[in-house]
């Protein structure tokens, strides 16, 4: 069985050349553009190694790097990165990465080290025989954050025992923003996730969501859950 790869860069030009090459050299490939949608993919279909730039708008590889790492997910990491200081390499490394290329790359130094990387994780027999790899566990149904609870297969959401009833952009909002809790989203990554174009600095649009959300999840001496970061965006977390 092919093993897979969730590779997200944002620079489209590297991000399609590194597609093409890793499927060639026979790997699933999920190619995504930016953080967010590489922390969606991963709870989604959880790959067997990831490829992070580390230099990406929204939620760069480093902090994906740290939200999974903080969830207890030990899928290999390589990063991508034009930083060469080794102070850089070093952020990298402690953010919880297993190791880097640095660009402009060779694609074959690609491969070697993912190859290397999953060499490190394969579950190794008598006389150096792969074993048969187990099943992987069903991935879990709800997602759960600051006291919010969400099925996405049904499109239901609570705040503790209380159902929420929402929109469809209502909920991809505030899925979004429970799948990456405690993480300053800007505006752009979050029109371009939940409508796929930014409208621009002077749109509303966002904030009159957001305000519809807040009446919906705020509750009577209950902490507020959506935050604004001026001048950035919203955060989710439980003050």
């Amino acid at each position: 069985m092919s093993q897979t790869v969730l590779l997200a860069e944002d620079d489209r030009a590297i991000r399609n050349a590194l597609e093409r090459a890793l499927t060639l050299e026979g790997y699933q490939v999920m190619a995504v553009a930016d953080g967010v949608e590489a922390l969606a993919q991963a709870h989604r279909n959880r790959p067997d190694v990831l490829v992070l730039d580390v230099m990406m708008p929204g939620i760069d590889g480093l902090q994906v790097c740290r939200v999974l790492r903080a969830e207890g997910d030990r899928t290999p990491v390589l990063m991508l990165t034009a930083l060469v200081e080794t102070a850089d390499r070093i952020a990298g490394l402690d953010a919880g990465a297993d190791d880097y290329v640095v660009k402009p790359f060779d694609v074959e130094e690609v491969f070697a080290r993912l190859r290397a990387l999953l060499r490190r994780t394969s579950p190794v027999g008598v006389g150096g025989v792969p074993v048969a790899e187990a099943p992987r566990p069903v991935p879990e149904r709800f997602i759960e954050a600051a006291g919010i609870r969400m099925d996405p297969q049904a499109r239901r959401a609570w705040r503790a025992a209380r159902e929420l009833e929402l929109t469809r952009t209502e909920f991809e909002l505030l899925e979004l923003l429970v799948r990456n809790a405690g993480i300053v989203l800007d505006h752009s990554t979050i029109y371009d996730r939940i409508w796929g174009y930014d409208f621009g600095p002077g749109s509303k649009n966002l904030a009159v969501y957001v305000g519809y959300l807040r009446r919906k999840l705020d509750e009577p001496d209950a902490p507020q859950l959506i935050h604004t970061v001026r001048g950035v965006g919203y955060v989710l977390r439980e003050d």
